[in-house]
């Protein structure tokens, strides 16, 4: 008897722990991402003002959990050409990144701070060039204000990348320049402080970088012509439920599409979209678990021609998608609500709605009857199309 007494005690404990952890949900994610220094380290800035800039971003540096797979550092100054002082990944703590940036030495030159964007654009935040696909990116520009070539179009490029931009400036700068190179809401991502008080803002700004590494809602990255990919922390795990992805046309209600993703996923890709074009997405997340509300997020496509050659990226990212069990309705009022629902087997990738199946370079069958009921005939029309010429018609019908 005693046994069976101890067997079952073990057997209630390890329930109630199971039990307890799902109620705490998923652990918080460690901060993840590719993270970019540009110095300006022209003529401009003067040797002291350069070294007390050193300083700042060393002490930045310092503390964060750099390593393989997780955070990683680069720096690039900003001069008549851009130099990489190190690239990501060479430093795997954040003492050995704080060394290198406090050896660093001023490049001098012209203020080409245009030119440097581009280069970390093409160079550094590039997937061809050994960039992460679908990691957070963040770049901490530190500026006396001034720069002999444009900014607004090559940083724009970079925030439509997914790529968060902070802006400390030691100089006076101006102020509407700026604040349209930083991202959104400016009083959080730029900075206006004196050289020397720089360590004042020290802790706030390693802060809103970590917070930017893990990210805190649904966001929409990587955006072209014909998609983007979408991000979100880590809300449920594997075994804790799933996630429904909806995507609508905000001129077509009526042609959403939706996706079913394991509770493992942090990011999707949808791709073969009209360039120009603003999409309404709903991440629904369905749990047994606990209630989690839909997070919503509006998005517009990259101007450009899209269709079957259209360049970006193919859809699906992260773990395999699961076939949809019962489909909840992510507009609805009931949306997210406690139920206990089967845990659906894994199956292929599966877009789920009125484009089910579709993929960028699928065709669907049109038919055209002429009156009177005569032959039929069909055409196949792209997916990404919306319109199509008929040839080859009996005149007068």
């Amino acid at each position: 008897m005693l046994p069976w007494t101890a067997l079952g005690l073990a057997l209630s404990l390890r329930l109630a722990l199971a039990r307890s952890s799902a109620e705490r949900g998923p652990p918080a994610s460690a901060p993840r991402g590719d993270l970019m220094f540009l110095l300006d380290s022209s003529a401009s800035v003067s040797h002291y003002e350069f070294s007390r800039v050193r300083e700042f971003v060393g002490q930045l540096v310092a503390p964060l959990p750099l390593g393989t797979g997780a955070l990683r550092a680069s720096l690039v100054h900003v001069g008549s050409r851009p130099y990489t002082e190190f690239p990501f990944g060479q430093h795997s703590s954040g003492e050995a990144a704080q060394d290198a940036v406090r050896a660093s030495a001023q490049r001098m030159g012209d203020t080409h701070t245009g030119l440097a964007l581009v280069y970390a654009k093409e160079q550094l935040f590039a997937e061809a060039s050994g960039a992460r696909p679908g990691v957070p990116k963040v770049l901490v520009w530190v500026t006396d204000g001034g720069s002999s070539d444009p900014v607004g179009p090559p940083m724009q490029e970079l925030k439509d990348l997914g790529v968060t931009v902070f802006i400390v400036s030691t100089g006076r700068g101006n102020f509407l320049e700026l604040s349209a190179a930083a991202s959104a809401p400016a009083e959080k991502h730029l900075h206006f402080v004196d050289v020397d008080d720089l360590h004042i803002i020290v802790q706030e700004l390693r802060g809103s970088i970590l917070d930017a590494m893990r990210p805190q809602q649904l966001h929409a990255t990587e955006i072209t012509s014909s998609g983007f990919r979408l991000a979100w922390p880590p809300l449920l795990t594997a075994d804790s439920g799933y996630y429904v992805l909806e995507l609508v046309p905000s001129a077509q209600p009526g042609a959403a599409r939706r996706q079913q993703l394991p509770g493992n996923a942090t990011d999707w890709i949808w791709a073969g979209l009209d360039p120009d074009t603003d999409y309404d997405v709903a991440l629904v997340p369905e749990s047994n678990v606990r209630l989690l509300r839909p997070q919503n997020l509006r998005v517009r496509t990259r101007p450009g021609e899209a269709g079957p050659g259209a360049s970006g990226p193919e859809s699906g990212a992260g773990p395999a998608p699961t076939q949809l069990a019962a489909l909840p309705t992510p507009r609805g009022g009931r949306a997210g609500a406690h139920r206990h629902l089967p845990r659906p087997a894994a199956q292929p990738p599966r877009e789920l709605g009125p484009s089910a199946g579709l993929s960028r370079r699928a065709r669907l069958p049109r038919a055209v009857r002429a009156a009177g009921g005569r032959e039929a005939q069909r055409v196949e029309v792209p997916a990404g199309r919306n319109c199509t010429t008929l040839q080859g018609l009996a005149p007068g019908t």
